[in-house]
Protein backbone atom coordinates (compact mmCIF):
# COMPACT_ATOMS: atom_id res chain seq x y z
CA UNK A 1 0.00 0.00 0.00
CA UNK A 2 1.35 3.52 -0.65
CA UNK A 3 1.87 6.33 1.08
CA UNK A 4 -0.96 8.35 -0.97
CA UNK A 5 -3.63 7.86 -3.71
CA UNK A 6 -6.71 9.60 -4.89
CA UNK A 7 -9.54 10.25 -3.16
CA UNK A 8 -11.86 9.20 -5.44
CA UNK A 9 -9.73 5.49 -6.14
CA UNK A 10 -9.72 5.70 -2.21
CA UNK A 11 -13.72 6.26 -1.41
CA UNK A 12 -14.42 3.86 -4.07
CA UNK A 13 -11.36 1.17 -2.79
CA UNK A 14 -13.18 1.64 0.77
CA UNK A 15 -16.47 0.78 -0.40
CA UNK A 16 -18.57 4.25 0.12
CA UNK A 17 -19.26 4.58 -2.73
CA UNK A 18 -20.31 1.83 -5.27
CA UNK A 19 -18.07 2.88 -8.76
CA UNK A 20 -15.21 5.35 -9.07
CA UNK A 21 -17.10 7.93 -11.31
CA UNK A 22 -19.91 7.82 -9.12
CA UNK A 23 -16.97 9.09 -6.39
CA UNK A 24 -15.50 11.36 -8.82
CA UNK A 25 -18.72 13.14 -9.51
CA UNK A 26 -19.18 13.48 -5.62
CA UNK A 27 -15.65 15.19 -5.71
CA UNK A 28 -16.70 17.47 -8.37
CA UNK A 29 -20.17 18.84 -7.16
CA UNK A 30 -18.35 19.39 -3.92
CA UNK A 31 -19.49 16.96 -1.71
CA UNK A 32 -15.93 15.54 -0.48
CA UNK A 33 -13.86 17.41 1.63
CA UNK A 34 -10.50 16.99 3.40
CA UNK A 35 -8.81 19.51 5.50
CA UNK A 36 -12.05 21.89 5.38
CA UNK A 37 -11.67 22.28 1.45
CA UNK A 38 -13.50 20.62 -1.27
CA UNK A 39 -11.08 18.20 -3.67
CA UNK A 40 -11.18 17.32 -6.92
CA UNK A 41 -10.98 13.33 -7.65
CA UNK A 42 -7.47 13.71 -8.49
CA UNK A 43 -6.80 14.73 -4.83
CA UNK A 44 -3.87 12.71 -3.23
CA UNK A 45 -5.36 11.60 0.46
CA UNK A 46 -2.57 10.51 3.13
CA UNK A 47 -2.65 8.44 5.73
CA UNK A 48 -4.42 10.49 9.33
CA UNK A 49 -5.98 12.90 6.89
CA UNK A 50 -9.61 12.91 7.80
CA UNK A 51 -11.97 12.61 4.56
CA UNK A 52 -15.56 14.36 4.99
CA UNK A 53 -18.60 13.32 2.98
CA UNK A 54 -21.53 15.05 2.32
CA UNK A 55 -24.54 12.63 1.96
CA UNK A 56 -27.60 14.65 2.75
CA UNK A 57 -28.73 14.94 5.74
CA UNK A 58 -25.52 14.39 7.08
CA UNK A 59 -21.85 14.77 6.73
CA UNK A 60 -19.79 11.45 7.49
CA UNK A 61 -16.18 11.50 8.17
CA UNK A 62 -13.48 9.17 7.82
CA UNK A 63 -9.99 8.72 9.34
CA UNK A 64 -7.33 7.42 6.46
CA UNK A 65 -5.49 4.46 8.07
CA UNK A 66 -4.27 3.02 5.24
CA UNK A 67 -3.88 4.58 1.37
CA UNK A 68 -5.48 2.05 -1.40
CA UNK A 69 -6.30 2.63 -4.83
CA UNK A 70 -7.98 -1.29 -5.46
CA UNK A 71 -11.01 -2.18 -4.12
CA UNK A 72 -10.88 -4.42 -0.88
CA UNK A 73 -13.59 -6.88 0.77
CA UNK A 74 -15.79 -5.68 3.53
CA UNK A 75 -14.48 -7.42 6.07
CA UNK A 76 -10.83 -5.46 5.00
CA UNK A 77 -12.42 -2.17 5.10
CA UNK A 78 -12.16 -1.16 8.63
CA UNK A 79 -7.85 -2.04 8.30
CA UNK A 80 -8.15 1.19 6.11
CA UNK A 81 -10.46 3.71 7.48
CA UNK A 82 -11.98 4.33 10.74
CA UNK A 83 -15.60 6.46 10.87
CA UNK A 84 -14.98 9.48 13.08
CA UNK A 85 -18.59 10.76 12.75
CA UNK A 86 -19.76 12.70 15.12
CA UNK A 87 -22.57 11.38 17.03
CA UNK A 88 -24.46 14.17 16.83
CA UNK A 89 -24.77 13.60 13.20
CA UNK A 90 -25.90 10.54 13.55
CA UNK A 91 -28.89 12.00 15.75
CA UNK A 92 -29.49 14.22 12.69
CA UNK A 93 -30.12 11.33 10.83
CA UNK A 94 -32.71 9.68 12.95
CA UNK A 95 -34.48 12.82 13.06
CA UNK A 96 -35.14 13.12 9.44
CA UNK A 97 -36.25 9.36 9.82
CA UNK A 98 -38.65 10.32 12.15
CA UNK A 99 -40.56 12.98 10.57
CA UNK A 100 -40.60 12.25 8.01
CA UNK A 101 -40.80 14.62 4.76
CA UNK A 102 -38.58 16.91 6.14
CA UNK A 103 -37.50 18.68 2.93
CA UNK A 104 -41.32 19.31 1.85
CA UNK A 105 -42.87 22.51 2.33
CA UNK A 106 -46.15 22.24 4.11
CA UNK A 107 -48.79 23.12 1.21
CA UNK A 108 -46.25 22.00 -1.34
CA UNK A 109 -46.08 18.40 -3.61
CA UNK A 110 -48.94 16.06 -2.72
CA UNK A 111 -51.30 16.01 0.13
CA UNK A 112 -50.00 13.34 2.51
CA UNK A 113 -52.85 10.55 3.67
CA UNK A 114 -53.76 13.12 6.86
CA UNK A 115 -54.28 15.69 4.75
CA UNK A 116 -56.32 14.23 1.92
CA UNK A 117 -58.77 12.86 4.71
CA UNK A 118 -58.95 16.01 6.01
CA UNK A 119 -59.88 17.57 2.34
CA UNK A 120 -62.38 14.58 2.13
CA UNK A 121 -64.25 15.83 5.43
CA UNK A 122 -64.40 19.29 4.70
CA UNK A 123 -66.10 18.25 1.21
CA UNK A 124 -68.33 15.75 2.59
CA UNK A 125 -69.25 18.51 5.36
CA UNK A 126 -70.18 20.85 2.99
CA UNK A 127 -72.19 18.62 0.85
CA UNK A 128 -74.33 17.55 3.81
CA UNK A 129 -74.90 21.71 4.56
CA UNK A 130 -78.74 22.61 3.81
CA UNK A 131 -78.06 26.33 2.46
CA UNK A 132 -82.33 26.34 2.13
CA UNK A 133 -82.69 27.50 5.69
CA UNK A 134 -81.12 30.84 5.68
CA UNK A 135 -83.02 33.15 3.48
CA UNK A 136 -80.72 35.30 1.76
CA UNK A 137 -83.04 37.56 0.15
CA UNK A 138 -83.48 39.96 2.31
Amino acid sequence: MNNQARIDKWLWAVRIYKTRSIAADACKKGHIMVRDKAVKPSFAVRVGDIVQVKKSPITYSFKVLQCAENRVGAKLVPELMENVTPAEQYEALEMSRISGFIDRARGTGRPTKKERRSMDDFIDSAADFDFEEFDFED
